[in-house]
């Protein structure tokens, strides 16, 4: 689920009409980017620096029940380095993707309990407040063939890929409170109910088209109470724009899933068309205060995505992109060679380490993307250590200790 790659349908865009819990602050402890001072309380009317982060931490498992079992112990090394992680950049609001979703929060608590709140190689113990987790289409019959290879059931018919419901789900952690009764999902609004859709007509049956969902997970609207104000975390987690055919299916679910959250914080005329799972219309409020997170799966100008994918948020008008970098990223790609050689991009940008022959490369794929209004930006960085520093045992090479992705963080004043 965590593979890239870029850019086949270039004349696609052109068609559209781009219409619309818990972490504990403290002393930055990211790399190179220690900031002191870094979340410094809650106090009412005065303006707060908070840290929103999001982690493709890959803690999904092969079996139901799996990461349950794993999380029970201590010992767990993947989760510890995530944890760690999280404990060294210290965020105050995050979305953690590829965390299997548990219907009783039996997983969230967990982690919580015996990882973020146990110190994990002299790192301080996190402790949370608010969680939000809720349902995903991953591993979610659809009852159709959806990949048409002339059988129904698996992973690949699912409403998202998932070998069972809910595997590669995801879960929100708030060091502020939640508004639990304002929060929206998205998990069954159908794709073909977006105007100017990509959805590839010639390859989905009309009985197929008119039940297919949007998200390949969900997507969410959390809002989060900061002081007197609310900031609306809009999560998700497109997919991969590969594993399909020449049809490019996945790219084209990824371009409109990354679409989906463009024409919301759009609002107005552009997000009519929206509709939550609770049955209510219409994009976000004008004005209101905004964090776009998530691994979206792809990069601006590498991999495989559908052109212009990410763009539809790069250049928002009410969108600013704070292009966190690492002194990590640079280095492997030169290390790594393959791909990476030929890239536009530059590697200081890339949040995702991807295999590198014959591709896709090292890309940027994970964003935190905050409105214009009501926030500034403070400062940036996505946690990606140089190989001398100690904490690159955290990342490494595949296999990967934690996760292929690294954690990418924005401190925002919140105003």
């Amino acid at each position: 689920m965590t593979t890239l790659s870029r850019a086949r349908v270039a004349a696609l865009t052109s068609a559209l009409a781009l219409a619309a819990g818990l972490l504990v602050a403290g002393p930055a402890d990211a790399g190179r980017h220690h900031i002191s001072g870094h979340g410094s309380g809650h106090g009412h009317g005065a303006q707060q620096t908070v840290r929103f982060q999001t982690f493709n931490a890959s803690l999904n498992r092969a079996a139901a029940g799996q990461l349950v079992s794993d999380l029970s112990t201590t010992i767990d090394a993947q989760a510890a380095s995530v944890a760690e992680i999280v404990q060294r950049t210290r965020p105050d609001v995050l979305l953690l993707n590829e965390f299997d979703y548990v219907p009783d929060r039996r997983a969230v608590d967990l982690f919580r309990s015996n990882y973020l709140e146990r110190g994990q190689n002299g790192a301080k113990p996190i402790s949370y407040r608010y969680s939000y987790v809720a349902p995903s289409n991953t591993g979610v019959p659809s009852g159709f063939d959806l990949d048409d290879n002339g059988t129904v059931g698996g992973g690949n018919d699912a409403y998202g890929f998932g070998d069972f419901e809910g595997q590669y789900g995801m879960v929100v952690l708030s060091r502020y409170p939640i508004d639990y009764r304002q929060v929206r999902t998205f998990q069954t609004f159908r794709w073909a109910d977006m105007p100017g859709n990509l959805i590839p007509t010639d390859f989905y049956s009309p009985e197929e088209q008119a039940a297919l969902r949007l998200s390949s997970k969900s997507h969410w609207d959390v809002p989060v109470k900061i002081g007197r104000e609310t900031v609306h975390f809009l999560v998700s987690h497109p997919t991969p724009p590969t594993f399909d055919g020449p049809e490019d299916r996945n790219g084209r679910r990824n371009h409109d899933e990354i679409r989906f959250f463009a024409d919301y914080v759009e609002g107005g005329k552009a997000a009519r068309y929206v509709y939550d799972d609770r049955g209510r219309r219409g994009g976000l409020a004008p004005g209101a205060r905004f964090v776009i997170a998530g691994d979206q799966n792809a990069d601006p100008l590498d991999g495989d995505s559908v052109d212009a994918a990410i763009d539809q948020l790069l250049d928002h008008p009410a969108i600013r992109d704070p292009r966190p970098t690492s002194d990590g990223g640079p280095e492997a790609a030169a290390l790594q060679g393959g791909a990476n050689a030929t890239h536009e991009g530059d590697p200081r940008y890339d949040t995702a380490d991807f295999a590198d022959s014959p591709a896709p490369g090292n890309l940027r794929a994970d964003y935190v993307l905050p409105s214009k209004r009501g926030l500034t930006v403070r400062d940036a960085g996505v946690f990606w250590p140089v190989r001398s520093d100690p904490l690159s045992r955290l990342t490494g090479v595949f296999p990967f200790l934690s996760s292929d992705h690294r954690a990418v963080w924005v401190d925002l004043r919140v105003r």
